[in-house]
């Protein structure tokens, strides 16, 4: 065989490998980490679990925060978007209409902690989270209940546990069917904030942390949790954020019992 021979086929192994590597990976995701508003410093810490939770499970994930990736030809790759720590008025209305014909195709979505905190003025989207950013007090360390044990991610959570984060309050569900899945308990933390004229006493006897539900042909995850960077090291957190992704990226995972 000759050199030039031998060489080809290298190359040939290489590139079916390559491929084939790409092919068998479950399935792919962009994650988005826009903002317009407040900025956190944990996002490249988010970005990082993230990234090693593609490693550890297998999909393929892209980080952008240039919003033209919001069109029907770069979207259509990816199974399911994640809204990262993202805040304020990040995409054009033609960049909102790809995202509604994405998550209209069957896709998924996942928002994690200030995804709350982003396009109030989109109701579309505001419907998809399922409820909007209200007020927060300072960080505290209170109590979490795991109410919902049929969604992947919370099977090594305690019935309930102790979590320090900072506690998002929200207003009213902006859709009905919202099937919550963690909750934080008042009587353990101080709910109390005011900003100016916008003052908060906490939520009462139901304060939720996180949910999810089947919306307009797709399916949408958020969780309130994440505020702080070493947050996105803890082994709970990252299992929590990979069930919800799971499944809005699958639709996989729900147990009937």
């Amino acid at each position: 065989m000759s050199k030039r021979i031998a060489s080809s086929l290298v190359l040939a192994c290489a590139f079916f490998c390559t491929a084939l590597s790409a092919q068998a990976q479950q399935f792919n995701v962009l994650l988005f980490t826009k903002t317009s508003g407040f900025h956190h410093e944990s996002v490249n810490e988010g970005v990082d679990a993230v990234r090693k939770l593609a490693v550890r499970h297998h999909f393929a994930v892209d980080w952008h925060e240039d919003a033209s990736i919001f069109n029907d030809e770069k979207l259509k790759k990816y199974q399911a978007v994640i809204f990262l720590l993202t805040t304020g008025d990040i995409l054009n209305d033609e960049q909102q209409a790809a995202m509604e014909r994405f998550i209209r195709s069957g896709k998924g979505f996942v928002g994690i902690h200030s995804a709350s905190d982003t396009e109030y003025d989109w109701d579309w989207y505001t419907k998809m989270v399922g409820r909007t950013f209200h007020i927060h007090p300072a960080i505290q360390t209170a109590e979490l209940t795991v109410t919902n044990r049929k969604f992947p991610g919370v099977e090594r959570m305690p019935d309930r546990f102790l979590w320090t984060d900072e506690w998002y309050e929200f207003g009213a569900e902006r859709i009905e069917g919202l099937n919550y899945i963690l909750t934080v308990d008042e009587q353990t933390f101080d709910p109390s904030a005011k900003w100016g004229e916008k003052e908060t006493k906490g939520m009462g006897k139901f304060h939720p942390i996180a949910w999810y539900h089947n919306y307009d042909g797709g399916r949408a995850f958020y969780t309130a949790l994440g505020h702080m960077p070493a947050t996105y090291s803890d082994k709970l957190f990252l299992e929590h954020i990979y069930g919800g992704l799971y499944w809005a990226a699958t639709g996989k995972g729900l147990r009937k019992k």
